[in-house]
């Protein structure tokens, strides 16, 4: 009599694409005390109520329970850093269930796709490749690598020093870079720069000693000191807020090129937040003026750019469809947070990357 098992808990992925057959033998190997089960949903469509009413934890991009169907449910993991596109559903307003984000898991490969158009600009390669696919040889005496640079002696400014941003400061330094951090708020001590949240292993800036100094503010005044330091990179890795929107525009990008000085290229940005951070239309006449010697931008206002939309036909601008985040590795990282999460859950202590519902990440 004494001797019945409690039913599982249940681990419900609500997800936009078919798991394979593989991806679930993973998922439950990863979590072999968790009943696992998986459901398909259009982007935005409410997860069916007979399923929501049997999840104890959910992993979602952009499905989410009713409020009432949503009792049983300790947790929501989201497969982004992100929550702004889900912000408006009713399980933000009318529940306090813990909501948890993949912040973290996005620092390796953005890293990587930041550097990658650093060097595909200051190498000049896009030229090169397509002189390459004609067979044209153009070696040195032809004067065509002129204005070629490397990275090292650079100044860059990380505009939002997050799990992204500090990862791009390692990489950064690894180059022979100089590194500024921004952030919000102030980190006048050493345990205040601490990273808390996730850290894919051998990446980031834990104890936050990378960057020279570090810089904070959420006004524009505060902003343009920052701009003011004489960078020659500018990395956007700001979350979205009504603090954020259209934080940089002319003025700033004219601040920006100003106090570089006359030496060297102009700066190089690059922003791997969302489009509606900047005045995009001030983006692009700087660039067309020579105010920033390029942009690299994973990120645009609107998403999907329109096909005759002028950025993309600025000859000095790098765009790619909101990717730089992904690869094979980032369903696995992200749910090794969600697993954490279980336990910590079960010893009752907070939960990693836990969103605040109040400052909108």
């Amino acid at each position: 009599m004494g001797d019945a098992t409690l039913p599982k808990e249940h681990l419900l992925i609500a997800f936009m694409h078919d798991l394979t057959a593989e991806q679930l033998e993973e998922i439950r190997a990863k979590f072999p005390e968790l009943e696992v089960s998986s459901v398909t949903l259009k982007r935005g469509e409410d997860i069916p109520s007979e399923l929501a009413r049997k999840a104890t934890y959910i992993v979602t991009f952009a499905n989410l329970p009713k409020p009432e169907d949503a009792e049983n449910v300790q947790f929501i993991h989201f497969l982004s850093a992100g929550l702004n596109h889900v912000i408006q559903h009713p399980i933000f307003r009318e529940t306090a269930i813990p909501l948890t984000s993949s912040s973290g898991v996005h620092g390796p490969p953005i890293a990587e796709w930041t550097v990658m158009n650093w060097l595909v600009h200051s190498r000049q390669y896009a030229p090169m490749y397509e002189k390459q696919k004609k067979h044209e040889w153009r070696d040195s005496s032809s004067g065509y690598f002129q204005g070629v640079y490397d990275q090292v002696g650079k100044r860059v400014g990380i505009l939002g020093y997050g799990s992204i941003g500090r990862q791009i400061g390692r990489v950064s330094k690894a180059l022979g870079m100089t590194v500024y951090a921004y952030t919000a708020s102030p980190r006048p001590t050493p345990s205040s720069r601490h990273d808390n949240g996730f850290i894919v292993p051998g990446t980031g800036d834990k104890e936050g000693t990378v960057p020279v100094s570090w810089h904070h503010g959420t006004d524009k005044a505060s902003v343009r000191e920052f701009l003011a330091l004489g960078l020659d990179h500018l990395v956007i890795s700001l979350p979205l807020t009504p603090q954020t929107t259209h934080l940089l525009g002319a003025e700033e990008f004219a601040l920006l090129a100003a106090s570089q000085g006359s030496k060297g290229p102009k700066p190089y940005l690059t922003n791997i937040s969302r489009g509606k951070v900047l005045d995009q239309d001030a983006l692009i006449a700087a660039l067309k003026s020579g105010e920033l010697s390029g942009a690299a931008l994973d990120v645009t206002d609107p998403e999907p750019l329109p096909a005759e939309h002028p950025l993309w036909d600025v000859p000095n601008v790098q765009i790619s469809p909101h990717v730089s985040s992904l690869g094979v590795e980032y369903f696995s990282r992200s749910l090794d947070i969600a697993k954490e999460n279980v336990g910590r859950i079960k010893r009752g202590e907070d939960l990693l990357n836990a969103y605040k519902r109040g400052k909108g990440y």
